[in-house]
């Protein structure tokens, strides 16, 4: 028999019962003997999804991604070991698909997220491990879900139709044109530090947060959702083909949302040029986190974002756009964000990327006059290691907030705020 038989072949034997061989039987080498047992073990190794069974394909991939972190609020300094935060966080993803006729395929996505310590609103000055409250669940870290699961039917020529848990078409729309190589550890939603707790004059934590669960107000909560609806949704979606460059999405889902999505990607005279926007509008009741808006009630968002790279010298500059009316709340947030640098390929290890970062998120909360003004700057390095699949980096930020429009309540001595810096170095590896 062959070789790479003998696993199904015990499996065979565990299925079956275990196999009754008598001493009779054992001597007995001719008959139907082996012929059973292959037959057996050919009916396992058609249902063995090694690389998916006879009709559709199997393709395991992901990433596993971690960092140690160094931060100090003027009131208190401490290291962490944390993962990157949901949706960045490590893990697999198993995507099948098959040919239903030519020009028309159908498939599965089930992408499953192993968050070792969510950084995303999640860690903060007492909780160096977080909990997960990207998706409500208030868990604490080491959570293990399912932050994808659809079925699609997809035609080259008409485009491809999605229904499940998954990314809406609006999601990460202004994140993903960056193709510097430092989008992980340097974009604009506050993966690292959106959890810490805003602190008054004296050094003591601000009670309020606008999300559940929280009992203290937040860098998150001042920053009016930078990537407005960056939580996968129960939702249906369709993405068109590609055409010169463009291409377009939209979605819908519970409870209830609707966006829009265009996209244009290509290259011309010695650069690559890639733009995103989008167009996000949810109506649901506070509290809801499907989708994210809704946290808060009604609200609208739109965001763009756009990334220019001069391929010859590397040189490349990047710039994302969001703002936010959030209805039931009266208030509304701009967010701006720009980052430049330098990709270029110094070592036989792969491309070097150095960069420098800004940020500008503003709440205007429609009432007396109050804001919250969070800005944000820093500098890194990412080195890549092309035979590895794998990022390596290091990186400095410095965070300042403002947020007077938190003050007179709740016993807040002096205006609310944070001055925050962080040095951070991890890495990424993918399968």
């Amino acid at each position: 028999m062959k070789k790479q038989s003998l696993s199904a072949l015990a499996a065979a034997g565990l299925l079956a019962g275990g196999l009754s061989v008598t001493s009779a039987s054992a001597a007995d080498l001719g008959g139907n003997c082996c012929a059973d047992l292959e037959e057996r073990i050919a009916e396992l190794e058609a249902t063995t999804a090694r690389k998916g069974n006879r009709k559709v394909s199997l393709t395991i991939s992901g990433w596993v991604a971690e960092q140690v972190m160094w931060w100090d609020d003027d009131f208190e300094s401490n290291t962490y070991v944390t993962g990157l935060g949901s949706t960045l966080a490590t893990n697999v993803k198993f995507t099948g698909q098959a040919t239903i006729v030519p020009g028309w395929t159908a498939g599965y996505v089930l992408h499953i997220e192993a968050d070792g310590s969510d950084a995303l609103l999640g860690i903060d000055q007492v909780t160096p491990n977080g909990t997960n409250v990207a998706y409500g669940n208030g868990n604490q870290s080491n959570v293990v879900q399912a932050i994808q699961s659809y079925w699609f039917i997809k035609s080259e020529s008409l485009g491809k139709l999605s229904v499940g848990l998954q990314s809406q078409a609006s999601d990460n729309v202004a994140i993903l044109v960056d193709g510097s190589g430092s989008l992980v550890p340097a974009n604009f939603v506050p993966f690292d530090y959106g959890g810490f707790r805003l602190r008054d004059a004296n050094g003591a934590f601000v009670p309020g947060s606008v999300l559940p669960g929280k009992a203290f107000a937040t860098i998150g909560d001042v920053m009016g959702f930078t990537d407005s609806n960056g939580v996968t949704t129960n939702s249906v979606r369709y993405d068109t083909p590609t055409f010169a460059g463009f291409s377009a999405s939209a979605s819908w889902g519970e409870d209830d949302f609707w966006d829009v999505a265009l996209r244009y990607a290509g290259e011309f005279s010695g650069f690559k040029l890639a733009v995103a926007g989008a167009y996000i509008e949810a109506t649901d009741s506070p509290g809801k986190t499907q989708p994210l808006l809704s946290i808060i009630g009604d609200a609208q968002s739109w965001q763009v974002g756009a990334y220019l790279q001069h391929v010859p010298t590397g040189l490349f500059a990047y710039g994302a756009y969001t703002g936010v009316d959030f209805e039931d709340a009266a208030l509304d947030s701009e967010t701006w964000y720009v980052k430049a640098g330098l990709r270029q390929r110094w070592t036989p290890l792969g491309h070097t990327v150095l960069y420098g970062e800004y940020e500008d998120a503003v709440i205007d909360f429609k009432a007396g006059g109050n804001f919250s003004d969070t800005q944000l700057w820093g500098v890194g390095l990412v080195q890549e290691i092309d035979n590895a699949a794998m990022s390596l980096w290091l990186s400095y930020r410095n965070v300042e907030v403002e947020a007077p429009g938190l003050a007179g309540g709740g016993g807040v001595a002096g205006t609310p705020g944070l001055d925050i810096q962080y040095f951070k170095a991890g890495a990424l590896i993918n399968f």
